[in-house]
C-alpha cells in the first residue's frame, strides 16, 4: 500500500511533485472567470454558478430568514460543538494578539510602530463533498479577534441553490457579516474586485481547489491573501513503539482529503511499515471516502526507511510537511531539531483531527513545503504594521549629512536634498 523507499532524493522528488499551480488549461479557464467577473460582476457570477455549481442564484446573499432556518435546523448537540470549538480557537489566538508601541531612541528620536487590524476580509471556505465547516470557524475567529471590521464568507450552493445549516451557524457563531452563496474561483474574483452584490475585500483567505488556489495567485496585488495552499500532508515519525493501528488512522485521516494528499511514515526498520500497512488495508474497507484515500495512497504513500533520528529529522526539514506527527519514545530530542513544519502534534493522543477540530490552534497551514517560509494562518495575517518616525531639528542635525551623502550615493539628489534643506542657514553661517 505505501510504497518503502530508501533514498531520501526519490523521496523529495516524489512528495514535491505534485504542484497543482502548473495545469495551462486551468489557468486558462481561471483567466477567462477573472475577466468576466470583473467586467460583469454579478452577471458573470450568475452565469458561473450556473455553469459549475448547477444552479440559478438570484440573491447571493444568505438572508436573516435562511440564517434563522439553519439554526432550527441544526442539531443541537452539533450547535454546542461548534460553539465549544470556536471557544478554543479563540482562546488559542487571544495570546497571538500584538500591541502597538513606541521607543525613545535618543533624545528627539522616537521611533515606533502601529498596529491596526485590516478593514475588510474575505474568507472562502469550500462545500462539495467535504463542507468545511471547521475552516469556517479557523478563518473567521482570527480575524474577529485581531479586530477586523467586516468579514464576509463566500461558500458554493448546493444544486438547490442552498448552503447547509452547518455551515451558516458555524459562519455566525464566529462572526462573519455577510455569507453569500458562491463558489470557486468565481467566487475569489468576486471578493477581490467586488461586484454589485459582493463586496471588494482587503485580503482573502481560505482554502479550496486547484481552481480557487489560481484564482488567490491571480488576485494577489488587487488584495492581499494567506497563502496559496496546495494538497494536504503527514508525516509521521514512528518507532517501534509506537501502535501501527494509530498511525495507519492518521495516514488515512489525510488520505481521505484528497487524491493529491501525501502521507508518509518515516521510521527505522520494515518490520513497523509493514505492520501500519496490514491495519492500512483493514481500515481502509471501512472508509466511505475509500476510492480517494486509495488514490492517495497509491500514487503518494511513502515510508522512508531512515537510518537513524537525525536522519529522518533531516527528512522532515527538507519536505517541510504540513502536519508532523511524532510517535516515538523520546519526542523532546526530536521537537527542538524540527524547525520546518506547519504543526507539531507530539504523542500517540494528539492525532492531526485534534489539531483540525478542537485544540485551538490554526488548521490553516502551510503546504507543499511552504513551511520553510510561511506560517500558521494566524490574528497576524489580520494586521498591518505602521512606521511610526518623529525626529526634532537637534536630532536630525546629528546625522543628516550622513544621510544626504547615502542618498548622493544613490544618485538620488532630490532625496539628499529634502535632507539638506532644513540646515541651509546653518551651512551658510
Amino acid at each position: 500500500m505505501l510504497d518503502y523507499i530508501y533514498d531520501s532524493k526519490e523521496l523529495f522528488k516524489r512528495i514535491k511533485n505534485r504542484s497543482s499551480l502548473d495545469n495551462p488549461e486551468v489557468f486558462a479557464t481561471v483567466m477567462n472567470v477573472m475577466r468576466d467577473i470583473r467586467a460583469d460582476g454579478d452577471k458573470a457570477l450568475r452565469k458561473y454558478t450556473k455553469q459549475f455549481d448547477k444552479c440559478d442564484i438570484e440573491d447571493f446573499l444568505v438572508s436573516d430568514i435562511e440564517i434563522a432556518k439553519a439554526y432550527d435546523d441544526i442539531d443541537g448537540s452539533m450547535l454546542g460543538i461548534i460553539k465549544e470549538s470556536g471557544k478554543n480557537i479563540r482562546e488559542f489566538h487571544e495570546k497571538q494578539k500584538q500591541d502597538s508601541w513606541m521607543w525613545e531612541k535618543s533624545s528627539g528620536m522616537k521611533l515606533g510602530q502601529r498596529i491596526t487590524a485590516i478593514d475588510k476580509v474575505g474568507v472562502y471556505v469550500p462545500g462539495g463533498t467535504a463542507p468545511l465547516i471547521s475552516s469556517v470557524l479557523m478563518n473567521v475567529v482570527p480575524a474577529v479577534v485581531a479586530g477586523v471590521k467586516e468579514i464576509v464568507m463566500c461558500t458554493p450552493p448546493d444544486i438547490n441553490g442552498k448552503i447547509d445549516c452547518k455551515r451558516i451557524v458555524a459562519a455566525v457563531e464566529a462572526g462573519v457579516s455577510k455569507i453569500f452563496k458562491a463558489g470557486g474561483a468565481q467566487a475569489i474574483f468576486a471578493m477581490a474586485f467586488g461586484t454589485q452584490s459582493v463586496p471588494k475585500v482587503d485580503k482573502i483567505t481560505g482554502p479550496g481547489n486547484i481552481y480557487v488556489a489560481n484564482a488567490k495567485k491571480l488576485s494577489y496585488g488587487y488584495c492581499g491573501i494567506d497563502m496559496i495552499a496546495g494538497p494536504s500532508e503527514i508525516l509521521i515519525i514512528a518507532d517501534a513503539n509506537a501502535n501501527p493501528s494509530f498511525v495507519a488512522a492518521d495516514l488515512l485521516s489525510q488520505a481521505e482529503h484528497d487524491v493529491m494528499a501525501a502521507p508518509i511514515l518515516i521510521t527505522f526498520n520494515k518490520e513497523i511499515a509493514d505492520e501500519v500497512n496490514i491495519e492500512i488495508e483493514k481500515q481502509l474497507e471501512k472508509l466511505p471516502r475509500k476510492s480517494i484515500a486509495l488514490e492517495s495512497l497509491l500514487t503518494y504513500g511513502s515510508v522512508y526507511i531512515a537510518r537513524d533520528k537525525w536522519d529522518a529529522i533531516s527528512v522532515v526539514n527538507e519536505i517541510a510537511p504540513e502536519h508532523c506527527e511524532l510517535l516515538v519514545a523520546d519526542p523532546d530530542e526530536y521537537i527542538e531539531e524540527i524547525t520546518n513544519a506547519g504543526a507539531i502534534f507530539i504523542g500517540e493522543y494528539s492525532p492531526e483531527p485534534l489539531g483540525d477540530y478542537w485544540a485551538g490552534p490554526n488548521h490553516t497551514l502551510p503546504t507543499g513545503s511552504t513551511a520553510k517560509f510561511y506560517s500558521p494562518l494566524g490574528v497576524y495575517d489580520f494586521y498591518k504594521r505602521t512606521s511610526i518616525i518623529k525626529c526634532d531639528r537637534s536630532a536630525l542635525k546629528k546625522d543628516y549629512k550622513k544621510i544626504a551623502a547615502f542618498a548622493r550615493a544613490e544618485k538620488l539628489d532630490a532625496h539628499a536634498n529634502a535632507i539638506t534643506i532644513r540646515f541651509a542657514e546653518d551651512e551658510d553661517e
